[in-house]
């Protein structure tokens, strides 16, 4: 019975370095998707307009003018949320697992939680 103890010990480690792991992947991402859009959509919106050109979403099929950018955007935005959604399994499951109220099991949590995010 010990040996399922530990390997239960392990598993809830190992679910918490996952869980810290992909709240890293997420803001990697989110940096990588604020990084694919134009510096600044509203300040070219408005000298745009303030000069009196075409509008810039005129004779374009994109929104704003920027078709890859947008496209990119949505793939990033795509990738964010199946990000997201793993992350909340992840945390549901370690947090069903400490509510079990066995210290070992809460330390292998805490001991997951620390190695992930100094890893």
């Amino acid at each position: 019975c010990a040996a399922g103890m530990v390997l239960s010990v392990l598993v809830v480690l190992l679910l918490s370095v996952l869980y810290e792991a992909l709240k890293m992947g997420k803001a990697l991402l989110l940096r990588r998707a604020l990084l694919a859009l134009p510096r600044s959509l509203s300040q070219e919106a408005l000298t745009d307009s303030q000069e009196g050109d075409t509008d810039p979403a005129q004779g374009s099929p994109s929104v704003l003018g920027f078709p890859i950018l947008s496209r990119r955007w949505f793939r990033y935005h795509v990738g964010q949320t199946l990000f997201h959604v793993v992350q909340v399994v992840l945390g549901y499951m370690v947090m069903l697992a400490v509510m079990s109220y066995n210290a070992w099991i809460f330390l292998g949590a805490v001991a997951g939680s620390t190695l992930g995010y100094f890893v």
